[in-house]
């Protein structure tokens, strides 16, 4: 499975956010972003997770970081996730997988001893001429925007 590294394009993609609109990476040109993809929403891992990105939006957005999630789930499933949690970003929708799978974020992988293949729990930080900064894989839902805050030396 390809990956992405530091200095890599960020593969551009459109894809609907829950309420069908089209969202485009290249959008935020100009802009610095972090997008994460999640397996499943509303399940527990990746309610910890879009939470967390959720409490930590204002200073994420004051160091000029605007956040995506990204997941294979359907628009309905996204709706229900972003309006249970209060997501105040955008959560979009990839049940194709095409983009998931250009960012690397979809693969083969250990659950509970088991090779399955599914989602690769990643981030990426992506800065404002759409170059990757970071790629991160197999990453944990708890403690990883504390991790990503520090790295990002926003503490």
């Amino acid at each position: 499975m390809p990956t992405l590294s530091t200095g890599d394009i960020a593969p551009d993609f459109t894809l609907p956010d829950p309420d069908g609109t089209p969202v485009s990476l290249s959008s935020f040109r100009g802009q610095k972003v972090l997008l994460y993809a999640y397996p499943t929403a509303s399940t527990a891992g990746c309610t910890t997770q879009a939470c967390d990105f959720r409490d930590n939006m204002a200073s994420l957005q004051s160091a000029g970081y605007q956040v995506l999630g990204l997941s294979p789930d359907t628009l309905e499933a996204q709706k229900r996730f972003r309006d249970e949690e209060h997501v105040p970003y955008p959560l979009l929708c990839d049940p194709s997988r095409d983009v998931l799978e250009a960012y690397g974020a979809w693969g083969e992988k250990q659950l509970y001893g088991k090779t399955v293949t599914g989602v690769i729990r990643s981030t990426f930080v992506i800065d404002e001429q759409g170059v990757i900064e970071q790629a991160m894989y197999n990453v944990k839902a708890t403690g990883h925007v504390a991790r990503l805050r520090k790295d990002l030396q926003l503490d």
